[in-house]
């Protein structure tokens, strides 16, 4: 994906089964890029100043009175503040009900504890930023594809994006974001597998 009319201030590569983080200025903008296609990427944002405030996903669904993402919607906080907006998607399909796949999930759901997940990752990745917050907030499921049956349940199915669609966010306060690769490849999520993502901060001109 080209940017030549932005300023690229930094890029960063998520490796398939682990997680990343990093810091935005106000206003400056964060492209997550679906590298191969299909690829979920579970996403947590903090204020900078007080992580005590984060993206809150049952925030966002009070607050935006909907299940659905879309261009010009706010990121908004447990505050009820908004802490980035979506300013372009390629793609139109994203989650923001299902919570990060964890330890227990795959203990529980598949026998697999020792299975890679997203809750690890993300705790990981923000250690690595010096944030050690004592509750990590649900994702926004960049990416994921599901949709309402007809009995009023989810279903969950491959991601509708294909290599290098992605989403940009501006950034309204200074946060602290981290991303996952989804770890799932036992189910579609990814697509059966799991592959890598790509952060790009950038300068708007």
């Amino acid at each position: 994906m080209s940017l030549a009319k932005d300023q690229i201030k930094s890029e960063i590569l998520v490796p398939a089964y682990e997680g990343r983080c990093a810091e935005l200025k106000s206003g400056e903008e964060l492209i997550i890029i679906d590298v191969d296609g299909k690829q979920v990427g579970d996403f947590i944002c903090f204020n900078y100043s007080d992580p005590r405030e984060y993206v809150s996903p049952v925030h966002m669904r009070a607050s935006l009175s909907s299940i659905r993402l879309q261009v010009g919607d706010y990121l908004y906080s447990n505050r009820r503040r908004p802490l980035m907006q979506l300013i372009h998607d390629t793609v139109g399909q994203h989650d923001f009900f299902f919570p990060a796949c964890d330890y227990y999930r795959y203990k529980v759901d598949f026998n697999k504890p020792d299975h890679p997940n997203c809750h690890d990752n993300l705790e990981g990745a923000l250690t690595k930023c010096g944030l050690h917050p004592n509750h990590l907030p649900d994702p926004i499921n960049w990416f994921m594809y599901n949709k309402l049956d007809q009995f009023g349940d989810y279903e969950i199915h491959e991601p509708l994006s294909k290599p290098g669609d992605y989403v940009r966010l501006k950034a309204l306060d200074d946060v602290i974001v981290a991303l996952s690769t989804c770890s799932q490849d036992m189910a579609p999520v990814n697509g059966w597998k799991v592959t890598s993502l790509k952060m790009q901060i950038v300068r708007s001109k």
